[in-house]
């Protein structure tokens, strides 16, 4: 007598099947962490041991301050899926599927361009100048060593590619996604907008809040 196989059971179709890739600025997160420490720490401290409006006031001031920090350094953030690019910058999200992008492009700043012509900053990958000078003299140093070991001088390890500076490495990343997934059926659509309120919300609040108190005197 036999005992029937288990059968694997059958795929989920509503999960995904491409994880999303998360790119996100290490040196923003940490000067986020390190403000929202001083700032939490001086109005703490004004809360605790502050008299008459100063409370009120460092009150105010935190429901201001914090989510324009967090708006600024820990929420920015590049996710890439298979079918579209998703951007989230300080007071926006915006949701490029891959068809409707037009270029990725690399200047003083990393842009989207949509096929519409609307240019959308990636402010989770800031450009750094020093960064990609660093990496040209890297690649110079690079170029002048192979040079010396075809010459006949002790021979040195060949890199891999070009030497890139690491958002420029990103750029690249995305760009290659882009190509990839830019005719699939499930990558069509026009791009979206949605303004953070969870972060203007409580700003506007602070704000009305610290103009009240300094009005009142």
């Amino acid at each position: 007598m036999t005992t029937p196989d288990h059968q694997a059971p059958a795929p989920d179709p509503s999960a995904p099947e491409y994880q999303d890739r998360i790119y996100r600025s290490p040196a923003g997160i940490a000067a986020g962490v390190l403000l929202l420490a001083v700032v939490l720490w001086l109005g703490i401290d004004a809360l605790v041991v502050g008299h008459g409006r100063t409370p009120w006031l460092a009150l105010a001031g935190m429901i201001l301050v914090i989510p324009l920090i967090v708006a600024f350094t820990l929420r920015p953030a590049v996710y890439a899926s298979e079918e579209r690019l998703r951007i989230r910058n300080p007071f926006r999200v915006i949701v490029l599927p891959w068809g409707s992008l037009s270029a990725l492009r690399s200047g003083y700043s990393n842009e989207a361009v949509a096929t519409g012509g609307t240019r959308y900053q990636l402010w989770a990958l800031p450009v750094s100048l020093r960064a990609r000078n660093k990496a040209a003299r890297q690649q110079s140093r690079s170029q002048g060593q192979d040079s010396r070991g075809a010459a006949g001088g002790s021979p040195t390890a060949a890199p891999a590619g070009p030497v890139r500076a690491r958002t420029d490495q990103t750029m690249d990343e995305l760009r290659e996604l882009a190509r990839r997934h830019q005719k699939s059926e499930r990558a069509q659509g026009e791009p979206s907008v949605r303004w953070a309120y969870e972060v203007l919300g409580p700003a506007a609040a602070g704000a009305v809040l610290l103009v009240i108190l300094v009005a009142l005197g």
